[in-house]
């Protein structure tokens, strides 16, 4: 059966080793909660030379996608958080969990329910009506059914007793059993649910540490009876906060993007946006930038913070354009050709790009921002930026620029020097300062107020488009004094 040749592809884990799961249910995009729960899952793995495990949790087949499947798989491959075993699909599983549904039949530990719908609707209304916690009153848990058409399975949960667990984010919690109702593990159609599924595959996988979000504390009660049924060792768990936006609320789609890929989409770099993950929640001291290597060696669970964290897109910007300072010139310039390319920009190979890019990127925070400032020098733009327009195309500038377009239309060798004497003579012949010539061209050719020394731009633009611009700026003077 499948669940047999699955089950064989996990490995058995030496007595003492640590092993986590990232279990995420493929019905959408690897979102940004989800990707820090992987994060933590797989630093806490690598700090303890352990191993970390990819599990699919696919068994809802009317939202499950393959696409979706897609999106994990590429987020956490672009954000380099790889698995040591994997990615196991529940989907694949479902005779082992009818397997340890009839062991836990056999053992007297759960039992076949046939309450209709309608009784279970009506014993809600009632509970709530007079202000209890809606839960299963435990009908059909001694009745003794034998399996039929329609009848789910419940876990007889003990009515004694409390469970106690130390949580390494929150602390210890303990809950009366009294609290906890018989639980459906088998529905009528006889597909597992999501507690007995989990708490099947932990067991099967040698799951030690589950490193997962605080809305499934709930569960956890659930799931360690469900584990001690079954005679199988109980994970320590840690249950992460929510991540919130900027108005408290949790993150969602209007906060902005919420998917990992689409912050790269955005230009955002995979080690800026792993530093920022990390902090959300994590703190080691007063420090905030950290390589790979440091998050391993620091990572603890005890430090990540029991109250949720805000998403501060501002932060991420900051963090990202450190990165983006810090990388080798060589690869911004290869994602800085990559995105012309997404745009539609057939920028020439032989280019030399090098010193453009070096320039912008101390003033960029995404490589996206970084493209649109230099995206003058490979199609024209639209409009001047204004405050530059203000201050640099004045009618004062018009000789300088008409200067500036015979000189170097006449212009025989197209190089920086040559450029820079043309300047340099213009400069000469009006006995003005360089500004007076140099940024009304800089404004002319680029539209703005920033770029390299004005005599490289100007061999990187090209004669044509160079004296074209310059022209366009003359009209725009003209037609506007």
């Amino acid at each position: 059966m499948t669940s047999r040749v699955e089950y064989r592809a996990f490995q058995l884990r030496p007595s003492g080793m640590i092993k986590t799961r990232f279990a995420p249910s493929p019905t959408g995009v690897l979102h940004v909660g989800g990707a820090r729960t992987a994060l933590f899952c797989w630093l806490f793995s690598r700090k303890m030379q352990g191993r970390f495990v990819l599990r699919i949790e696919d068994t809802d087949r009317e939202r499950s996608t393959p696409e979706s499947i897609q999106a994990i798989l590429e987020g956490m491959d672009w954000l380099g958080l790889d698995f040591d075993e994997g990615p196991f699909y529940q989907s694949r599983r479902f005779d082992r969990y009818r397997e340890v549904v009839e062991q836990l039949l056999g053992q007297g530990h759960a039992y076949y329910c046939d309450c209709s719908k309608e009784r279970l609707d009506a014993l809600r209304e009632q509970q709530m009506a007079a202000k209890q916690k809606p839960r299963y009153d435990g009908h059909c848990r001694e009745r003794g059914l034998a399996p039929a058409d329609g009848s789910a399975v419940r876990f007889k949960n003990p009515r004694q007793g409390k469970v106690r667990f130390h949580d390494h984010v929150k602390g210890d919690i303990q809950v009366d059993n009294a609290e906890l109702d018989d639980l459906i593990i088998a529905r009528s159609d006889g597909s597992p649910t999501y507690n007995l599924s989990v708490v099947v595959d932990d067991m099967d996988m040698g799951i030690t540490h589950v490193l997962r979000g605080d809305d499934h504390v709930n569960n956890t009660p659930r799931q360690i009876n469900i584990l001690q049924a079954l005679g199988s060792p109980v994970p320590e768990y840690a249950h992460v906060p929510m991540i919130l936006g900027d108005d408290g609320k949790r993150l969602s789609k209007r906060h902005g993007a919420v998917g990992v890929m689409e912050y790269r989409q955005a230009g955002y770099l995979p080690e800026a946006m792993l530093n920022y993950l990390v902090r959300l929640g994590w703190s080691h001291g007063d420090q905030e930038v950290f390589d790979l290597q440091e998050m391993i060696e620091h990572f603890e669970l005890n430090a990540i913070n029991r109250s949720a964290s805000s998403f501060n897109t501002g932060k991420l910007d900051w963090l990202n354009q450190q990165y983006l300072i810090a990388a080798s010139l060589e690869r911004i310039v290869e994602l800085v050709r990559e995105r012309l390319a997404q745009l539609g920009i057939d920028a020439d190979p032989d280019m030399n790009i090098a010193p453009l890019v070096d320039l912008y990127r101390q003033r960029a925070n995404t490589i996206n921002q970084l493209v649109n400032s230099i995206l003058y020098c490979f199609c024209d733009f639209q409009d001047y930026d204004p405050k530059a327009a203000k201050k640099a195309l004045g009618a004062e500038a018009l000789e300088p620029l008409q200067r500036l377009r015979d000189g170097l239309s006449r212009l025989e060798s197209w190089d920086a020097g040559s450029i820079h004497a043309i300047i340099e003579g213009i400069t000469s012949d009006l006995a003005v300062g360089m500004g007076k010539v140099g940024q009304p061209l800089r404004v002319a050719v680029t539209g703005g107020s920033f770029s390299p020394p004005i005599d490289q731009t100007v061999e990187l633009l090209g004669k044509d488009r160079c004296v074209r611009r310059i022209e366009r700026a003359i009209e725009y003077i003209s037609s506007n004094n």
